[in-house]
């Protein structure tokens, strides 16, 4: 022993994670977003590659010598012209009657409180859960007693009634946002409701209307099973009916022209949404009319 103190051990260097668990949650949320995006991207890579190969099949694959064969096949009057046609004719004219009618539901129930406005409210709300199967056989019934079946104008009204509840609650939430001050002082000067609601209000809430509009038409466009049932004559069908010229017998299939007819059948939706998606972001612009 001479006398001096024993040196002190350091500590073991603990060896830190590669991945700490912050990082880990994070990778693991991207992997996921990866995947889901992969689940969209998928199905729409093979929509444009099979629409410019004449041997598709539903396997992703470059094709071996792109071509445009498969819209020439399909763009003609009784595949695609007159088909799309009567979608643009019937949908058009049952989102005019949605959007018309949810406007004038809505306004009452947002500006007036009465007893049953709350209950009036669910019951349109459990009205969306419906499914359009349960009340196919009995509208059908109907329809054939009315002599409406195989008419466009039935079929868009039973359209238009189908997406008329989810749109009375879209059109009621964005018309709560519109100030009431501005509809005492059209009061004041001598309007009455309807011109406050068409000069005052629908103005205001022109990105809610135009959501509501979109929204509407685009649920019409797709929807395969209430012109199938109504509609009866080739000649007035729509296209999202139509779809079934490229499926043939015993399990057959035209992928390519079943592509090609989907890029042009998406192709007004997608137009129609570019046209006025500035007007979506712009929100409620008033301005200085509340001033004073």
């Amino acid at each position: 022993m001479d006398g001096r103190p024993a040196p002190k051990r350091r500590p073991p260097a603990t060896r830190r994670p590669l991945l700490t668990r912050p990082t880990g949650r994070r990778l693991a949320a991207d992997a996921a977003l990866l995947v889901v995006a992969a689940a969209f991207a998928v199905p729409l890579v093979w929509l444009v590659l099979s629409s410019l190969n004449t041997e598709a099949t539903l396997r992703v694959r470059l094709p071996e010598s792109p071509t445009l064969h498969n819209f020439s096949a399909v763009m003609n009057d009784e595949i695609t012209f007159t088909p799309m046609l009567n979608s643009l004719l019937l949908c058009g004219g049952a989102t005019l009657i949605t959007v018309v009618c949810a406007a004038l539901a809505a306004y009452p129930l947002s500006r007036f409180r009465a007893r049953f406005s709350r209950p009036y409210l669910l019951t349109v709300l459990f009205s969306t859960c419906l499914p359009i199967t349960a009340v196919m056989v009995p509208v059908y019934a109907l329809f054939v007693q009315v002599n409406l079946i195989d008419t466009r104008y039935g079929t868009a009204l039973f359209l238009a009634a189908a997406q008329l509840p989810f749109a009375i609650w879209l059109m009621k939430n964005f018309m709560d946002g519109v100030p009431r001050a501005l509809e005492e002082a059209a009061w004041t000067d001598g309007a009455s409701w309807s011109q406050t609601l068409l000069r005052i209000i629908l103005p205001l809430m022109g990105p809610g209307f135009t959501v509501v509009s979109i929204y509407t038409f685009i649920m019409m466009w797709g929807n395969f099973f209430v012109p199938f049932m109504l509609l009866l004559s080739p000649e007035q069908l729509p296209a999202s009916v139509s779809v079934f010229t490229f499926f043939g017998n015993e399990g057959s299939v035209a992928f390519g022209e079943l592509a090609a007819f989907s890029i042009l059948y998406s192709t007004p939706v997608i137009l129609l949404y570019v046209l006025i998606a500035r007007r979506l972001g712009g929100g409620f612009t008033l301005g200085g009319a509340v001033k004073g």
